[in-house]
């Protein structure tokens, strides 16, 4: 089990990286999406530069689809960043995490394992710990044009999320990351399996904090999202993560 941290450091990241990729199609067939080739490295290699460049000192990853072909391929430690694995089937995302949960402390952040995010972890993880709330989510004012707007936000926390059935109020989008204390996971039936149903649940209790990313998000879970996240970490100079590696990472 990862033990606690300091105040000032970022915490865990519990990486899901489970699912079956299905929008994918053939391209997953033989391999799970996290190590898709995105811009000559699996995708999975740029997160974890992209973490590592922001302080991240220990991930632990929620693996399921061909979970042995990450594990073998990542390995315990890459940039700096200590690996762990929590093996099970594709069942869910808050399955996953309750799984997970013995390998993690008390306060942990969460990361999609298809999205690349370019916003500053530290200061969202500060942002949370200041609010005192039990639970954080990223929020990007999208306004329906990446994905359908799913979250009401205003003044530092979620008010409203739903995937399912949005409002017209909700002119923000889930950015991807998430943190959560273990507790957190109390509010919602043991049986439930969805990630957002849990994020919905604390957003009506109040206890949601956001934290606004200016950055639009990028995402390898389907062609147009795949393709563009492609383009951009090969030619965007922003995209040129500085991290002090190993030669063993290179």
């Amino acid at each position: 089990m990862i033990s606690e941290v300091r105040a000032d450091t970022l915490p865990p990241v519990c990486i899901l990286a489970g699912g079956l990729g299905t929008r994918l199609g053939e391209m997953v067939r033989e391999v799970p999406k996290p190590l898709l080739e995105v811009a000559g490295e699996p995708f999975l290699i740029h997160q974890l530069r992209l973490l590592a460049s922001h302080g991240a000192r220990e991930v632990v990853i929620c693996i399921g689809y061909r979970g042995e072909m990450i594990e073998s391929r990542i390995g315990k430690e890459r940039f700096g960043v200590r690996v762990a694995y929590s093996h099970g089937q594709p069942d869910g995302t808050l399955s996953a995490i309750r799984r997970a949960l013995v390998l993690l402390p008390e306060r942990f952040l969460v990361l999609y394992g298809d999205t690349y995010l370019r916003l500053d972890y530290r200061a969202a993880s500060r942002a949370w710990r200041e609010s005192g709330l039990p639970a954080l989510m990223a929020v990007y004012r999208n306004e329906g044009l990446w994905d359908i707007s799913n979250v009401h936000y205003e003044r530092g926390r979620v008010l409203a999320h739903d995937k399912g059935s949005p409002t017209p109020e909700m002119r923000w989008i889930d950015y991807g990351l998430g943190g959560l204390e273990a507790g957190a996971l109390e509010c919602v039936a043991s049986g439930e399996s969805d990630l957002a149903v849990l994020y919905s649940a604390l957003a009506r209790r109040g206890e949601l904090c956001g934290y606004p990313a200016t950055e639009r998000f990028y995402e390898i879970g389907s062609f147009d999202g795949l393709a563009e996240t492609e383009a951009f970490l090969a030619g965007a100079p922003d995209a040129q993560i500085t991290a002090v590696v190993s030669s063993t990472d290179s």
